[in-house]
């Protein structure tokens, strides 16, 4: 996509630049005022030959020579890669919708019971009010908002209050499902949330990897703490941003997903009154 903007952008001054060349030329050699020159060097540059207008100078021939050339590539150059950029726009919407289709399923499989957990294990409350004040009536400028503050500020985890036996035993259930989701290709240009997937294998990974989980070194627990926490950080970061998704596209799902705040231990998809 970038590339196709970089090379569009090129052609289209190079037009410009051709289009302003010639009707200058036109001007000095034929002594054409403005509109005519315009008239003129457009003529000449789309090749459609009205009869109307000719050169009558050798100079003019070679101006005309130049801008035929020169003109029509940039021209159709024009052409062939704004086609081709809204092509690979309307791509890149369909694969978002794919890509977000995935997130929603991560989300209801494994990264709600995850926030739910490390919310309970969570240092930091001030942090996480603002989280948990999240709902229906919520604006993207006020998860935007959110999700801002949340990258300049990680979120942390207790360690001497995390269950580890049943985090191995969840992450452990959950090992087929997160392995399905890395050989996804709609994920190839999700590069955070790849990340994530990877944080959560690797915590699997260590959790798996000692014979007990039952009165390890401190050493060791702040080990297994930083890997929680980097994997804490990245998924508050994806569900707000999936939050931010739902809430410009699709205010239904939005609506579910709001109710189903992970930070508020009171939060219940039932809609009740007022």
């Amino acid at each position: 996509m970038i590339e196709v903007k970089r090379r569009l952008y090129i052609f289209i001054v190079m037009l410009i630049s051709v289009t302003i060349f010639g009707s200058i030329g036109f001007m000095i050699l034929e002594k054409l005022s403005f509109l005519d020159a315009l008239y003129y060097n457009i003529v000449t540059l789309s090749t459609v030959g009205y009869g109307d207008i000719h050169p009558t100078h050798p100079s003019t021939r070679l101006l005309a020579i130049f801008i035929i050339v020169l003109g029509s590539s940039a021209f159709i150059g024009c052409i062939v890669n704004a086609t081709e950029m809204m092509l690979l726009q309307r791509e890149f919407k369909q694969r978002m919708k794919k890509q977000n289709i995935v997130l929603g399923i991560f989300f209801s499989e494994l990264g709600y019971h995850l926030l739910t957990l490390f919310s309970s294990y969570g240092v930091g409350k001030v942090k996480l009010s603002g989280l948990f004040k999240i709902d229906m009536d919520w604006s993207e400028k006020q998860l935007s908002a959110m999700l801002k503050s949340l990258e300049k500020n990680s979120l942390k985890v207790d360690i001497s209050k995390v269950n580890l036996n049943g985090l191995n035993q969840f992450l452990r259930g959950k090992h087929k499902f997160v392995l399905s989701l890395l050989e996804n290709p709609v994920l190839i240009e999700q590069e955070r949330f790849t990340e994530l997937l990877l944080a959560v294998a690797h915590i699997n990974e260590e959790l798996s990897s000692r014979e007990s989980l039952d009165s390890l070194p401190e050493s060791d627990l702040n080990h297994l703490a930083g890997d929680i926490n980097r994997g804490y950080s990245i998924l508050v970061e994806e569900w707000l941003t999936y939050l931010l998704h739902l809430k410009k596209h699709y205010p239904y799902l939005y609506s579910l997903a709001a109710r189903k705040n992970p930070f508020n231990p009171n939060a219940s998809a039932v809609i009740k009154e007022d």
